[in-house]
């Protein structure tokens, strides 16, 4: 029989075990760290992570990271650089290597090979004293008291901690090179951040969809231009100068509060002074309009002159929320 109990006491455990393990990471954050990342900063090469095992998987997200935060760095396995991919370390080049014991066999063979052309070692261990800590120039104290697994061995605490000193060291990166939203965006053009990011109203309007009619138009007219246009609106024009909407809700609320509308046109029932957006301004800032004003379209102008309108069905097609 399963022991509903018993799992979710091992699994809040083990939660807390690591969280204690990571709260218990700033007490050994000292010079080092801020030196390491003052290294990197000024470097005018790249930052290689490496480490062998589950150190390695580590190294690999921390790369990840890095470079989608404006650090250029690339992930090089312990064992294959030993086996001819050490040549993926350049001269300037900066070397972070992980190892919890910093002594195991690969580590004890590569750490000497990746300073043999003046490059920077940091190490990130758990044992300042081992083989690695020795080795390094700087080291990032990754140290926890146990793993979360019941026999000791498993890396669980040891990789979280490890995790958790990779994203601090990226975020100080990202707060010396000043790296804003704009900067982030460029890393990522696709999916919904990307969109988000990047996306501007002009991108999605339809121009070939521009329903309109003017003040004096019927309400039959109106009617057949939101039907036709498909939008569930149509701006009213003098000219170019969009002087109100007309949604399908007025149209709705017209026919139920008069008996006969013959003779009605669009200025008597159109919506005056109607919420606008430039072509310019980005999508999430459009998204974030209707939703304060709760409204699901935006006339979309430009110095003034009408452009179209954009859907609330247009940003969901997109993918940003």
């Amino acid at each position: 029989m399963i022991n509903t109990q018993a799992i979710l006491d091992s699994a809040r455990k083990t939660i807390l075990t690591e969280s204690e393990s990571i709260a218990n990471l700033v007490n050994y954050l000292d010079e080092d760290f801020a030196k390491a990342t003052g290294i990197i900063h000024q470097s005018k090469g790249r930052l290689v992570v490496t480490g062998i095992g589950k150190s390695a998987i580590i190294a690999s997200k921390i790369v990840a990271t890095l470079n989608s935060t404006g650090t250029p760095s690339l992930f090089l396995h312990a064992a294959e650089a030993i086996h001819g991919d050490l040549g993926m370390v350049q001269p300037g080049d900066v070397v972070i290597c992980i190892s919890k014991s910093g002594n195991s066999p690969e580590i004890k063979v590569l750490a000497p090979l990746l300073k043999r052309d003046g490059n920077v070692l940091i190490g990130m261990t758990a044992n300042k004293d081992s083989f690695l800590g020795k080795e390094s120039d700087y080291v990032l104290h990754a140290y926890v008291e146990s793993e979360a697994c019941p026999n000791n061995l498993a890396p669980t605490n040891s990789t979280t901690a490890q995790l958790v000193l990779g994203d601090a060291l990226a975020v100080c990166l990202m707060e010396l090179n000043n790296f804003k939203s704009e900067d982030f965006a460029k890393y990522h053009p696709g999916g919904a951040l990307g969109k988000k990011l990047l996306l501007r109203v002009g991108d999605m309007l339809d121009d070939t969809h521009r329903p309109a009619v003017t003040p004096d138009s019927s309400i039959k007219q109106a009617i057949f231009e939101i039907s036709a246009k498909r939008l569930g609106v149509t701006a009213v024009l003098e000219g170019e100068k969009v002087v109100g909407i007309i949604t399908d809700g007025d149209i709705r609320r017209m026919l139920n509060d008069r008996d006969n509308i013959a003779g009605v046109v669009a200025k008597d029932i159109m919506t005056h002074n109607p919420k606008t957006i430039k072509p310019t301004e980005m999508a999430a800032d459009a998204l974030n309009t209707m939703e304060n004003f709760a409204i699901t379209q935006l006339v979309v102008e430009e110095n003034g002159e009408y452009k179209g309108i954009l859907h609330l069905h247009d940003i969901l097609k997109e993918g940003i929320v």
